[in-house]
């Protein structure tokens, strides 16, 4: 079952039949992508699909990059996982304590960082403290997309705890100069919780969310800045342009 594709279908609201009519091709065809991972369409099917689904087609169908980029130290992609929990938290942490200039924290919730890295607080006020700019963007807990979110997971941990648990991490850390915290825009709320964007320097870690069934978790690539125009700079693009659109949080909001 293609998870990925299944999850931003649900976050933006999309049957597959309406899919199907909007990308042009038959019901069939969309279902046999939702349930075969290892299908691939062609290359103009999932431009469209994503462009549809507000999603990056290489984050739909990850095989696609696999099948066309090899990984390794002198490649974009250093290292791809099938899972989210299958990326050691160490890579977390290295990648945190080695960036210097820039720290991007896009996931709609950024929960499980403060359960993985230790010491995230001192290491992020250390940080901004020395001239490193530290940026938390995150879904709004009174937003609508969340509300749908937690219908479709129906966990007790929701997704507005989480939210509210990283703003109380942040509002401990207290005033610092270089670290911001901001809401996702209303219109943009459906694009960033279907798409995370982790950035520290010239490295990122992408990761879609599934909304799908409770204990399953999300593919992430590793990528390493090599070009302009590539994977890296697309992903960055787009969190910057959710970043510049996105609702400053105040001390009250935090906490």
């Amino acid at each position: 079952m293609n998870s990925a594709l299944r999850s931003a279908m649900q976050s933006a609201g999309v049957s597959p039949r309406q899919l199907a009519a909007r990308v042009g091709v038959s019901g069939k065809t969309v279902e046999r992508w939702l349930s075969d991972a290892e299908l691939i369409p062609h290359g103009r099917n999932r431009h469209d699909a994503s462009t549809v689904l507000g999603v990056e087609a290489d984050m739909l169908w990850p095989k696609a990059v696999k099948d066309r980029i090899k990984s390794g130290g002198d490649r974009e992609i250093v290292q791809s996982y099938p899972y989210r929990s299958g990326c050691p938290s160490t890579v977390w942490s290295d990648l945190i304590s080695e960036a210097a200039e820039e720290l991007f924290f896009g996931g709609y919730t950024s929960y499980f960082l403060w359960t993985q890295v230790p010491a995230l607080a001192d290491t992020l006020r250390r940080k901004a403290e020395h001239g490193c700019r530290v940026r938390f963007l995150l879904g709004d807990p009174h937003g609508q997309v969340t509300g749908r979110r937690e219908d479709i997971e129906k966990v007790a941990l929701t997704v507005s705890t989480r939210i509210r648990t990283t703003l109380e991490h942040l509002a401990a850390i207290g005033e610092v100069s270089g670290l911001e915290a901001r809401f996702s825009a209303p219109a943009d709320a459906t694009n960033h919780v279907s798409l995370s964007v982790f950035r520290f320097d010239s490295q990122a870690l992408v990761t879609p969310h599934l909304a799908t069934h409770v204990g399953h978790d999300s593919p992430l690539l590793h990528l390493r800045r090599r070009s302009t125009g590539g994977m890296f700079s697309r992903f960055a693009d787009h969190a910057e342009e959710l970043w510049s659109r996105g609702i400053p949080i105040g001390k009250t909001d935090r906490g």
